[in-house]
């Protein structure tokens, strides 16, 4: 088995001929014979039993040939390969040139990785955002774990008042008549939330477990439900339970039991130390962000598309296993959504893009800057890993090429060098205003609703693929 030649037709593909020896393509035929007569049928002769030379003059001398090929082409293109150092990013495409009384001579036809230039890299002008933390975001993030630390208390001798929360029945009418979605039983509503349409909550306040009354509300003239829009409603109501969630004081004993401190303050001094560090890593990330999309600017090269390809479908793979440690997988997830693959994949494709080119222009920088890491480095790399995959240290070692590895540390010490000599402008954080924070919750508040949505057309369908099948 030996290499031809080698060719590149075109920019960042590279054909090269290679052949195997006669008695290799040989010994691949007899065993692609031994591999398929015992399916092979001849007149006189008992099935699997026909001799390779009788079978060849019946079919063509070819008929073994498609196995005998696939068998040897990957060894032989393996071998032809072994002195070179092309950096590959595709799959081969093989092709039979000839096959004669020499053996045979293969095609395989493949992309490299584009030859890439950059300059300018160094200096490259950011802007950083300089955001303090401050009492007050101590405070909202305290309460917070202050809410979760509660406990419901039963009330028994007062009437129902704004914050609590209330069980209750309802069952709603409009002209006289029920109507969808307006009927429930021990239900669960805290007064004040403003869960339900405007004025419902109100006319709870004041009332005692067991009472039944009359609720009198008009829904609003864009409510989802056209056909309730803008009518008025009576709800008939009967309160069950009032409670309330008695809140933790905020003293050492809250301290105590949230966290490793022994006093309130220093409990609030570390929320508020570790409130700073997510800012400053927010910020941080902002600016790798930004040197991120300028090395994309900066980055020429011809990419080839098997490596755009290769990236979408590694995106793919991770987030499939992302869902499978969530106890779901891409089938379910494709129910629910409504997506199916190419469609995810054409989601994926712009980030895989992003990420193609953002190592490309690394790997070129870690070349002009001459970057090698260390043994250390190495080593605390490989440790890393380690501990992410929960693994002995020496199984990592042996599962993973040491020379990825090292590229890997190479590509974060040029980020390191591209932050470190970039042109930094701070400015001071500002709060959004009122019209973008509204606008971020109407947003929110809309993709919501068309999950839910889409989950409940999802568990309808099911609930009626279930009704057919029964009937």
């Amino acid at each position: 088995m030996s290499l031809k030649s080698v060719n590149k037709p075109e920019t960042n593909v590279v054909e090269i001929e290679f052949t195997a020896d006669k008695e290799t393509f040989d010994n691949a035929v007899n065993k692609a014979y031994k591999k398929n007569v015992g399916s092979i049928t001849v007149p006189g002769f008992r099935k699997g039993k026909a001799p390779k030379h009788i079978i060849e003059k019946m079919y063509g001398k070819g008929v073994f040939y498609d196995d005998a090929l696939n068998d040897i082409a990957p060894s032989a293109y393996s071998d032809a390969m072994k002195d070179q150092d092309f950096k590959i990013v595709s799959q081969p495409e093989f092709d039979v040139v000839s096959i004669d009384d020499d053996g045979v001579t293969f095609k395989a036809r493949f992309y490299v990785k584009p030859e890439v230039e950059i300059s300018d890299y160094l200096g490259i002008p950011v802007t950083k955002t300089v955001r303090k933390a401050t009492d007050a975001d101590a405070d909202r993030e305290i309460e917070q774990t202050r809410q979760r630390n509660s406990r419901q208390i039963e009330i028994t001798d007062r009437p129902a008042q704004n914050g609590d929360i209330t069980v209750i029945d309802f069952d709603g009418y409009v002209d006289d008549k029920p109507f969808e979605g307006g009927k429930a039983e021990k239900y669960s509503l805290t007064l004040g939330s403003g869960q339900f349409i405007p004025g419902f909550e109100e006319q709870i306040v004041g009332h005692n477990i067991g009472d039944e009354f009359d609720v009198n509300v008009t829904f609003p003239t864009e409510y989802h439900a056209a056909e309730l829009a803008g009518k008025p409603a009576v709800f008939k109501v009967k309160l069950h339970e009032i409670k309330y969630n008695e809140l933790p004081a905020l003293d050492d004993e809250f301290a105590k039991d949230v966290s490793e401190f022994d006093t309130f303050d220093e409990y609030k001094k570390d929320v508020l130390a570790k409130i700073q560090q997510r800012y400053d890593n927010q910020a941080d990330n902002e600016i790798e962000e930004q040197l991120v999309s300028a090395l994309i600017e900066k980055l020429k090269a011809e990419i080839p598309e098997p490596m755009f390809v290769s990236e979408t479908e590694n995106f793919v793979r991770d987030f499939d296993s992302r869902l499978r440690m969530q106890g779901l997988d891409l089938k379910t997830y494709f129910k629910y959504t409504g997506l199916d693959l190419d469609a995810l994949r054409r989601q994926m494709r712009p980030q895989a893009e992003r990420q193609v080119k953002t190592r490309l222009a690394l790997e070129k920088i870690v070349e002009l800057e001459g970057i090698k890491p260390t043994a250390e480095e190495i080593e605390t790399e490989f440790e890393s890993m380690a501990k992410s995959f929960n693994m002995e240290l020496d199984k990592v070692k042996e599962s993973v090429d040491a020379a990825m590895v090292e590229a890997d540390v190479a590509v974060k010490k040029a980020v390191d060098l591209i932050k470190e000599k970039a042109s930094v402008t701070e400015k001071p954080y500002e709060e959004p205003s009122i019209d973008k924070k509204t606008e971020a919750v109407e947003t929110a508040e809309a993709v919501e609703t068309a999950v839910e949505a889409e989950l409940e057309a999802a568990e309808s369908a099911d609930a009626e693929g279930d009704k057919t099948d029964a009937e």
